[in-house]
């Protein structure tokens, strides 16, 4: 995928979260998706992609509705939505469909998400790092991640051997630009919606940048690495906070997914 084409633009108006930037409700989304819609995902892909070393988690069974919606602005031409099968509230991992819609209106692609862990970054160069300020952190050409790291979040040791083998370490590269040792992590704005009539949600400034790598079958496997500067939950703007997700996304033929 190259999200050098991607993102921005509103499909609806104003709402109580967000103000103009803000979907009103979740009528008129890509794929005919909306609050409370029933998800069946064929998960053929992500069990093949597992088998294949990715650290993709397929949703349980009760990850079966979208719980919350979200559009990303950015700058470029296009949309991007997160459907959210679970935002993370309850079981603390984030599992969401993004969908990217082209300026024609054509959707034309959809990739399954699961958070894979979340950092807090506690200094002031941290933050710079993953916002990319220094010219340097995100955005760098490749991202390594560590035996280690993975087993620090909690990932077992027959995981890790299926992910790592007799390595320490993964690499992926930046699937954006070109061959520079860095370029200017993207960056928006992500307004989601926890209920139909958009009183309930966050808005949060973003920056990110995907990274890929492929599988032992050949197939792709993305890790979005994503730093969220929130603004406000629930209209309330005190609640601030910044962290950094770190998530793995696997594509999905359009066919394979009904949304009811």
């Amino acid at each position: 995928m190259s999200w050098t084409d991607a993102y921005n633009y509103l499909r609806n108006s104003v709402a109580k979260l967000g103000g103009a930037d803000a979907p009103r409700t979740d009528h008129d989304l890509p794929l005919g998706a909306r609050i409370g819609s029933l998800v069946r995902l064929q998960q053929a892909p992500l069990l093949g992609a597992l088998a294949n070393g990715s650290l993709i988690v397929p949703p349980d069974a009760d990850d079966n509705r979208i719980v919350a919606v979200s559009q990303i602005r950015l700058k470029q031409t296009g949309g991007l939505y997160r459907y959210y099968l679970d935002t993370g509230e309850v079981s603390e991992k984030e599992k969401f469909l993004q969908v990217y819609q082209n300026a024609e209106g054509k959707v034309t692609e959809v990739m399954y998400c699961t958070q894979l862990a979340r950092v807090v970054p506690e200094t002031v160069e941290d933050q710079e790092a993953y916002m990319g300020l220094a010219n340097a952190g995100l955005g760098d050409r490749s991202y390594t991640l560590w035996r280690a790291q993975l087993g620090d979040v909690g990932l077992d040791e027959a995981d890790l051997e299926l992910v790592f083998g007799q390595d320490e370490g993964v690499d992926y590269w930046r699937d954006a630009g070109g061959d520079e040792d860095f370029i200017v992590p993207f960056s928006g704005t992500e307004t989601r919606i926890d209920n139909p009539s958009g009183s309930l949600g966050l808005r949060q400034e973003m920056y990110f940048m995907p990274y890929v790598r492929r599988l032992r079958n050949g197939g792709p496997e993305y890790l979005l690495i994503t730093t969220e500067v929130i603004s406000s939950v629930n209209g309330d703007a005190s609640k601030r906070g910044i962290h950094v997700d770190f998530v793995i996304g696997i594509p999905v033929e359009q066919e394979r997914i009904v949304i009811q």
